[in-house]
């Protein structure tokens, strides 16, 4: 979380930089540039000094031997041109070479033989290699004969520039560095206790209530809000733990006068004649009483199942060890076919209560309530969550299906619910309970429980009942103790 609070900070802080380093940098490019000019505004204003007399004069020597002097020192040629644009006196080779790469040159000539000082040409940015053209005109007004010329590389000049340029880089950088090594720890410090209310929120979302946030740690509006968070999960478990302890003790203190109650009813069967109708309404009480009875284990079952809210890793081979061999008989019992094709190796995340349990409530249904001839129990990588074929990451999907009566698309939904049966089924001995309390399990453990069409039925006039339970896969770790086997 707080690499996300630097990813909004330091873009911020390199913004500012950004916005304070830019004008300071063309600044700086601008001094650099314009001392450069001046230096060689005042050498051309001195050798157009010098050039006026020694024309005037007739004496040449001297300044021709300064002007090739100055362009051994500094690279620089400078030219005494005439009206016409020859050259008199200065490295006449050196300045026409420099010339001709100089297209703004004839315009800066023709203006300083006009007796003006022309503006300088060339761009400046460091990145441009053109040169510096300076002319000063050799005369006044209607008396100019000649001009002075310079063409000056400007590559040091920019050199310097980037050189400046990359210190103020780094400078900029020291603070994005100090605030990035600063608020590294700080946003540690600071989020430490969101980070804790985020892996608390996780867990109980896997229905472990126990756990509480550090109320002690961070700024005090978090210390603040770890507190609220406390508060109401105190409150939050002390229900659920109520509602629980409320099931179970209903359940169990209904079912000794529930049973005391059935064995009156059931020792008034010897006086019932054979004929007379009691004997059909000591019937339908008996069925009544054992119907409440079933509807009170199932109670404290949900309520035994629920309070065990930590889900675990689990391989589902392990899972159907220990109980196809049942399943089997059961399903020979009833004199129906058993099929099992699970592929090994799979493990996932197994809900509160047992893998075993779901599955075992989810085979009874097919022996109770389908009238199925074939029970067939698969499972799969799901390839919508593991394209790649692996259990890592994907889901684990247990699919339960039958080739019975099945039950309508529109019932599906309502086949969740507590306490929903079927009309069909009215007579059939159950709660209703089953098979919403194992969506909820599954549903707690991150997975999901659906239904959908089942086995064809043998007379071809539809599908069967199916029940779908996918599971988030767990990659397998292998131990230090395994060893590859060999070839």
């Amino acid at each position: 979380m707080h690499r996300r609070l630097l990813v909004v900070l330091v873009p911020l802080a390199v913004l500012l930089v950004t916005a304070l380093g830019v004008p300071l940098s063309v600044t700086v490019a601008e001094r650099e540039i314009q001392e450069t000019y001046v230096d060689r505004l005042n050498d051309v204003g001195r050798f157009s000094s010098l050039a006026e007399t020694a024309l005037s004069t007739g004496r040449t020597e001297a300044l021709q031997q300064e002007l090739t002097r100055y362009h051994e020192l500094y690279g620089i040629p400078v030219a005494v041109i005439d009206t016409s644009g020859t050259v008199l006196l200065g490295p006449a080779g050196a300045y026409q070479e420099a010339a001709r790469d100089e297209p703004a040159l004839p315009r800066i000539v023709t203006a300083a033989l006009a007796g003006a000082r022309p503006e300088p040409s060339g761009e400046w940015a460091p990145w441009d290699d053109s040169a510096l053209v300076v002319a000063e005109p050799v005369g006044r007004d209607s008396e100019v004969v000649g001009a002075v010329v310079t063409i000056s590389d400007l590559s040091k000049t920019r050199s310097r520039i980037l050189t400046r340029w990359a210190r103020l880089a780094g400078l900029g950088l020291l603070p994005l560095i100090a605030l990035m090594a600063v608020a590294w720890p700080v946003s540690a410090w600071v989020l430490r206790p969101v980070r804790e209310l985020d892996a608390a929120s996780s867990r109980i979302s896997q229905g472990d209530l126990t756990i509480r946030a550090d109320a002690e740690a961070g700024p005090a509006e978090l210390r603040r809000l770890a507190e609220s968070f406390n508060t109401m999960m105190d409150a939050v478990e002390n229900a659920v733990q109520r509602q629980r302890a409320f099931v179970s003790d209903a359940s169990h203190q209904l079912r000794n006068p529930l049973t005391s109650l059935r064995l009156a009813v059931e020792s008034l069967e010897p006086h019932l004649g054979a004929d007379g109708g009691g004997r059909q309404v000591y019937g339908v009480a008996v069925d009544e009483l054992k119907a409440m009875q079933r509807m009170l284990n199932a109670l404290q079952a949900s309520a035994r199942m629920e309070s065990i809210r930590t889900a675990s890793p689990v391989d589902l081979d392990a899972v159907l060890a220990t109980r196809v061999e049942r399943w089997r008989a059961l399903t020979e019992t009833a004199g129906q076919t058993l099929t099992v094709d699970v592929p090994p190796g799979l493990r996932l995340l197994e809900p509160s209560g047992g893998l075993g349990s779901i599955l075992d409530e989810l085979i009874s249904n097919a022996l109770r309530l389908s009238d199925a001839r074939v029970v067939e129990v698969t499972a799969r990588i799901d390839p919508a969550n593991a394209g790649d074929g692996s259990a890592a990451g994907g889901a684990v999907t247990i699919i339960v299906r039958d080739d019975g009566q099945g039950i309508d698309p529109s019932e599906r939904t309502q086949a969740l619910r507590r306490f929903w049966r079927s009309p069909r089924h009215q007579n059939v001995p159950g709660t209703g309970l089953g098979l919403a309390i194992c969506a909820d399990l599954v549903g707690a453990a991150g997975g999901e429980l659906r239904l959908e069409d089942g086995l064809p039925r043998p007379d071809g006039s539809g599908h069967g009942f199916a029940a779908v339970v996918a599971l988030p896969a767990v990659p397998r770790v292998p131990s230090s103790s395994e060893a590859p086997a060999p070839a």
